[in-house]
């Protein structure tokens, strides 16, 4: 191996940034359990890795930000941020995760939540909507099963008209979203209302402790020296064109999770009673929802050879190289249904988008000289060349060339 295709490590961070990457242990700690969103990354890797290759005031690019971990370890370790998604559920969710809440405001929202659940009725008369086009957005929520928990979450979320500021009514917003995932999305065995209306107090607990340690840790006497997060609702390509990204200064770092090529994955939609699918996330986070599946994932994923993924693919790729420099590392984490031709096509398309495959120094166990990571407890179902758990994850390292 030339040493022009060997990344450089800070001293002592490597064995960290593989350990980390390897690491099974559940996903804790700040705001990174607002919400479980698909795919997510492991909040150790990308800790690890934002600690390797950029410093303090840095700026971090996420270009396809999804739940927000990448924005909120960047900025718990005073670095910037910046993170652009397609999903506007996406986009809410990371707003949520990476604002910053005083302890008055977050004891607002404790105090609202108890107040919510102990008025949630199913025998009293339901919301109304005026909008007949959001009814699509509680679609399948009618069963028996989970008729009254739509009902619940309606009544929850009308209460939030008496907190007074946005900002707090977008954290009760996401409250609901976590409890309501926890209930609907699947179970084999919806709880009841009564379940419901404890998990949510209990959700504001615990959600407000970890807003307040991600406060707690970015904490500095000069909010003027505080890292600035900024999550805008996009599409990758044509990132360049990004107002704030042409006047900022180059990121030091991306790292990003596309989506994977061949596997399916629901990331904008609930399954509910006996697997059918709600778009209910976005009617609780008050977003719109942006089209089908093949919207959020870059690509009919029956496409013969997944042509229209790696199009778009290479359209974002090319998008991500404009925003950057030299000095720039590019990490992604990527999972294939079928890594021999997967993986090959897709280092191809980032090598047509100007980026070049580094390597680290060495990597102990591995076969290919990559770093490769298990996903525990991680059901991906793919359509393309069989099925596959898709439990197994790539790290690539790029560099322009």
């Amino acid at each position: 191996m030339s040493r022009r295709n060997v990344l450089a490590v800070r001293a002592g961070l490597l064995g960290e940034l593989v350990a980390a990457a390897r690491d099974k242990s559940p996903i804790v700690g700040l705001t990174h359990n607002f919400y479980r969103y698909p795919a997510r990354f492991s909040p150790k890797l990308v800790r690890a890795v934002i600690q390797a290759f950029s410093a303090p005031a840095d700026l971090v690019l996420d270009p396809f930000m999804g739940g927000g971990t990448t924005l909120v370890e960047a900025i718990a370790l005073g670095r910037h941020a910046f993170g652009a998604d397609i999903s506007s559920l996406a986009t809410f969710i990371s707003e949520v995760k990476t604002t910053l809440y005083s302890d008055t405001e977050l004891q607002h929202v404790a105090d609202w939540a108890a107040s919510a659940a102990s008025r949630l009725n199913i025998h009293a008369a339901g919301p109304t909507f005026r909008d007949d086009g959001e009814s699509g957005y509680r679609r399948n929520l009618n069963g028996v099963a989970t008729w009254r928990l739509r009902k619940a979450i309606a009544q929850a979320l009308t209460t939030m008209s008496e907190l007074r500021s946005t900002k707090l009514q977008k954290l009760a917003r996401c409250v609901v979203l976590r409890t309501a995932q926890w209930a609907l999305d699947g179970r084999r065995n919806i709880p009841s209302v009564e379940e419901f209306r404890r998990t949510l107090i209990e959700d504001a607990a615990r959600m407000t402790l970890g807003a307040r340690e991600l406060r707690q840790t970015i904490q500095s006497d000069d909010p003027r020296a505080r890292a600035v997060v900024t999550c805008v609702h996009r599409s990758t390509n044509g990132l360049e064109d990004e107002p704030l990204l042409r006047t900022a200064k180059k990121p030091k770092l991306v790292i990003t999770s596309p989506p994977y090529p061949g596997i399916h994955v629901l990331y904008h939609r609930w399954q509910v009673d006996g697997r059918r699918e709600t778009p209910a996330p976005f009617w609780i986070a008050d977003r719109r929802d942006g089209s089908g599946s093949s919207y959020y994932t870059m690509g009919d994923i029956k496409a013969f050879e997944l042509n229209s993924y790696f199009e778009n693919l290479r359209n974002s790729l090319q998008s991500i190289a404009a925003v950057c420099s030299r000095a720039t590392t590019i990490v992604q984490v990527v999972a294939f249904s079928n890594p021999e031709w997967h993986l090959p096509r897709y280092l191809s398309t980032a090598d047509d988008a100007g980026m070049a495959e580094v390597l680290l120094p060495s990597i102990p166990h591995s076969k290919d000289g990559r770093l490769w990571r298990s996903v525990p407890n991680r059901k991906w179902h793919a359509n393309q060349k069989g099925k596959t758990s898709g439990s197994r994850e790539v790290v690539l390292f790029h560099r322009l060339k």
